[in-house]
């Protein structure tokens, strides 16, 4: 059920400090000295004062005078002088000999800059000023933040005197203008949701400084929510000339103009593209350049820049690699072109046939070669060596640019390179040269969406695209973004006046036939590929048709060795050669991906040449074995002592085994995209009941944010499939996973739903996990429609079955669920004690995520019960263990809690902070509904620290969702909102 919660204000943290060896002091925070780690007796407040002062001098003499005038003013002791001495005295018995000097009357202190917090801090905001003036404001904001973490507090805390308390304003001030030009660059660099939270509570904190609400306005402006922002200025407005008597200052005027005109220049300003390298003109062997070249400017820019600035220097040999079709002669021709005045004694050119059966021989190249560069026929030798030594001697001398196209490997390409300074070399080949020494490697990947499109339009014609641009955005995603096949669909279109773009992409979207349609002439994609596969090891095409079967983004290693049914590094090594011929991708270190069309390809081969065809379905199901087992790993560390591991389907193939819950959590997000893909994939008979065990144990994907729409659809799938074969076992869990889907989501009718049939079904199939769980689902979805009676039935009912089963997690779970509910009821005793039964059932499990759940219900029961001290205590608890298990609706839920307890404990400027937090955490997960409880009491807090403007923007918010969602919380915000509730 749920962990609802609100932003802390940051705890007290340990300074940042350099005290590991020899003397260091801090003053942004209480005065203190180390020696090698260890803290040094402080002494008296006075003393203190006295070390401050000194501190504080950089090093300067201070006269006796000057530190009787900082340590009592205008009032010292008769014996001031005296007590000064018996103070430094004191100090230098404690500090290094010759760190405290007597000189000229008075005293100083000797010691290294950076052994003093402040001197340290001042030099980072110095470095942070020259990054920002030499542009690099990423240095510039981690410097400041740098220095910003520094402080400890408040500066030179606790130090008496006139001096200490002129200092401590005067570093305050320092310490909110550095703080204001990180958040400058926060929002420059497009953190402005997160800024929003910090900025709440320092504009509480400090309600006239003019330059937080400006920054505050943007920010909000920034986040979407303009309406605030604008509330923002009126409730500036209203301050100052109720404190005051002035008006906002013109800067936050004309931001407030801006706001109102929705100012287009108020958002970021996008980077500058990178200028295309020039065109240049036609060399003598190189073939015509496209008239429609389009895009490729930063490899056009690498590799001009590279073949320009070689000059003088050693042979320069750039080799491009990728799949077929993806534009690597293009863009070498291109690059040859552009780069001709470079080489005035001109340019070689080859078609190597690399890819095909007969690859170009080296002797004939060469021979073609010499006779090119003058040679007679009679002169050229009739053996490779010597072949080759004549080339260089031909060379030897000139500026001559050798294109290189289409090459099988490294060892057909050695014999042709030019070897003499001056001269280089383009290689394009499918397989990347990493064995050609002193190369420089580019792997070509497909066109970006805009380029696409670009070569799209201006091969149909701007016209055409113009009218129907959805369309031509489907034709070139449907083509991979594969230069080829743009070329090939661009040019049946243009070749078919009577066709509008919407055929074409009608046609492109069956996926089974789109590679027969991407064909035009003598071009044709499924042709470019079979070059490439024609050329494999047996084993080779063998992985290459089985891994294409699979669904999903990409494949990690350990998912593709069991596809293959092979050990991982025997698989490692079979995918890797696989890269080094593009027909697959490397995504990440350990991680494979196919282009769409490759995937297509390697599809059709699996359905032509894969012998027995049982093979594809059994490389499939062990897939889904390998993530069931696996998932089933990372639920049961996660949650230990949780029995619904014991209830799902059995496996055969092994999954990955985890020693801490961390590398667990890391696998089952970085993999969620291609398990649910999986899982989608996995709807027929033979596999649909692993398939929703799959999901069943994968239940944290649907509250991650990234994956919960994801987790959504891929339920209903399942359900659905379950629902057409009839599997009622199946249907139920699919049912309970879409129960908890829209818990999740804040859509209660529907959880009701789904609850409710997931309850029959596997009532009708005796799926005992299954009940318990439906039953639990039921009594939430109660407790959230305010059906308090119905509620407290199915949670006995979750309790006694959860306690049949031997499942004291699913015990525990329904325990704090019924303390939640009788909170409504007003049974504040029963809610804690509940809470506490559930929460101590966790925590012998060893049950640390769960274990966040009890304590989550102990301390809305402690609220309630007007423990707050105890209540945040609880909450901070569990918060900290739901931001560690990566568990964001919790953690933002949590964070609301915690705000609804500064409320109730009246620190309304820490409840402000703790709502933007849990706004900014619950970005796109929890559902409307949770948000408007948020926007409801960030709204109580807003009006406490004097922004009443601002939260009736935010109860108004919060009334259209709950008048939205039909929610009877809107009475409460028309409540808050009539002019009573306001005064």
């Amino acid at each position: 059920m749920d962990r609802d919660s609100g932003p802390r204000v940051p705890e007290q943290r340990t300074p940042r400090q350099t005290p590991d060896q020899g003397l260091c002091f801090s003053v942004l925070g209480p005065v203190r000295a180390w020696r090698n780690g260890e803290a040094l007796p402080p002494g008296s407040p006075q003393q203190r004062a006295l070390l401050a002062a000194l501190l504080t001098r950089d090093g300067r003499t201070a006269t006796a005078g000057e530190l009787i005038d900082a340590i009592w003013g205008d009032d010292p002791p008769s014996q001031a002088l005296a007590a000064v001495r018996t103070y430094a005295s004191r100090l230098r018995k404690i500090l290094d000999p010759g760190v405290l000097v007597s000189e000229s009357g008075g005293y100083a202190i000797r010691i290294r800059a950076e052994a003093v917090d402040l001197n340290r801090a001042q030099q980072l905001a110095v470095s942070a000023e020259k990054a920002t003036a030499s542009g690099d404001r990423a240095a510039a904001r981690a410097l400041i933040d740098e220095a910003l973490e520094l402080w400890d507090g408040e500066p030179l805390a606790n130090v008496p005197g006139p001096y200490a308390e002129t200092q401590r304003a005067r570093l305050e001030e320092w310490r909110l203008q550095l703080t204001e030009s990180r958040l400058d660059m926060d929002l420059e660099v497009g953190a402005h949701a997160e800024a929003v939270s910090e900025l709440t509570a320092l504009t509480a904190a400090h309600p006239l400084r003019e330059r937080l609400r400006e920054l505050l306005m943007l920010a909000l402006y920034r986040s979407g929510r303009q309406a605030e922002a604008l509330a923002v200025y009126a409730d500036t407005r209203r301050l100052l000339a109720d404190e005051l008597g002035v008006d906002p200052r013109p800067e936050l005027a004309r931001l407030q103009q801006r706001i109102l005109q929705a100012d287009a220049e108020l958002a970021r300003p996008a980077e500058e593209p990178e200028p295309a390298a020039p065109t240049a003109a036609r060399p003598a062997q190189l073939p015509a350049t496209v008239p429609d070249f389009t895009g490729r400017a930063s490899f056009v820019k690498e590799l001009s820049e590279r073949l320009a600035t070689d000059e003088g220097s050693v042979m320069a040999v750039s080799a491009l690699a990728g799949i077929g079709g993806v534009g690597k002669t293009t863009l070498a021709v291109h690059v040859a072109h552009a780069a001709r005045p470079y080489f005035p004694d001109g340019q070689l050119y080859v078609d190597l046939q690399g890819a095909g059966a007969r690859a170009a021989e080296p002797e004939t190249v060469l021979g073609s070669f010499l006779r090119a560069l003058g040679t007679q026929d009679s002169a050229i030798p009739d053996s490779l060596d010597e072949r080759a030594a004549l080339y260089r001697t031909a060379l030897d001398g000139r500026r001559v640019l050798v294109l290189l196209d289409n090459a099988r490997d490294a060892a057909q390409i050695r014999p042709l390179l030019p070897g003499t300074t001056g001269s280089a070399a383009l290689v394009t080949s499918r397989a990347r040269m990493v064995d050609l020494a002193g190369a420089h490697l580019i792997d070509l990947d497909v066109m970006s969406p805009e380029e696409a499109l670009q070569l799209f339009t201006k091969i149909v014609g701007e016209e055409r695209v113009t009218s129907e641009r959805q369309a031509s955005l489907d034709v070139v995603a449907a083509c991979g973004f594969l230069p080829l096949a743009i070329r090939i669909a661009a040019s049946r279109l243009a070749a078919r006046r009577t066709w509008t773009v919407s055929v074409l992409a009608a046609k492109l979207a069956d996926e089974r036939r789109r590679l027969d349609e991407l064909q035009a002439g003598d071009l044709a994609v499924k042709a470019t590929f079979e070059l490439g596969y024609g050329q494999l090891e047996p084993q080779q095409a063998r992985a290459f048709r089985l891994l294409g079967l699979a669904d999903g983004p990409d494949i990690s290693l350990a998912a593709a060795a069991s596809v293959l049914n092979m050990p991982a590094r025997e698989a490692e090594d079979l995918l890797e050669s696989l890269v080094d011929t593009s027909l697959l991708e490397s995504a990440a270190p350990g991680r494979y991906r196919y282009h769409d069309l490759v995937r297509l390809y390697a599809r059709a081969c699996a359905e032509r040449d894969e012998h027995p065809p049982v093979e594809r379905e059994l490389a499939l199901s062990r897939l889904l074995d390998f993530y069931l087992a696996t998932a089933a790993r990372v639920y049961a560390i996660e949650r230990p002592g949780d029995r619904l591991v014991d209830h799902l389907e059995p496996t055969t193939y092994q999954g990955l085994v985890f020693t801490h819950r961390h590398d667990a959590q890391d696998w089952l997000y970085s993999e969620a995209m291609s398990l649910l893909a999986c899982v989608r994939q996995s709807t027929q008979p033979g596999t649909l009941r692993r398939a929703v065990d799959l999901l069943w144990a994968s239940l944290d994907l649907a509250e991650s944010g990234a994956n919960s729409k994801e987790y959504a659809t891929t339920a209903t799938v399942l359900r659905d499939a379950a629902r057409a074969t009839g599997d009622a076992r199946a249907e139920g869990r699919a049912a309970n996973t879409l129960a908890y889907v829209h818990h999740v989501a804040g859509r209660f009718d529907q959880g009701r739903g789904e609850a409710e049939e997931a309850g029959r079904l596997a009532g009708s199939v005796q799926d005992l996990m299954g009940v318990c769980w439906a039953a639990n689902a039921r009594g939430a979805m109660a407790f959230y429609q305010h059906r308090s009676e119905e509620g407290a039935e199915y949670f006995t009912r979750a309790i006694e079955g959860f306690r049949d089963c031997g499942d004291i997690a699913g015990e525990a779970s329904a325990l704090c669920n019924l303390s939640r509910l009788r909170l409504t009821t007003g049974d504040t005793g029963s809610a804690v004690e509940l809470a506490r039964q559930g929460a101590a059932m966790y925590d012998r499990m060893g049950h640390a995520l769960k274990g966040a759940n009890g304590r989550y219900a102990l301390g809305l029961a402690l609220t309630q019960s007007g423990q707050h001290a105890a209540a945040s205590e609880q909450l901070q608890e569990a918060l900290e263990v739901f931001r560690d298990s990566r568990q964001r609706m919790w953690e933002g839920m949590t964070l609301f809690r915690l705000a609804e307890v500064d409320i109730a404990a009246r620190r309304p400027a820490q409840a402000a902070a703790g709502a933007e937090m849990a706004l900014t955490v619950l970005r796109g997960i929890g559902g409307e509904w949770r948000r408007g409880n948020v926007l409801t009491v960030l709204g109580s807090a807003l009006t406490g620290i004097g922004q009443s403007d601002r939260a009736r923007v935010c109860w108004l918010e919060a009334l259209a969702i709950y008048e939205e969602l039909g929610s009877p919380e809107a009475d409460g915000v028309r409540a808050l909102l009539t002019p009573a509730a306001a005064a």
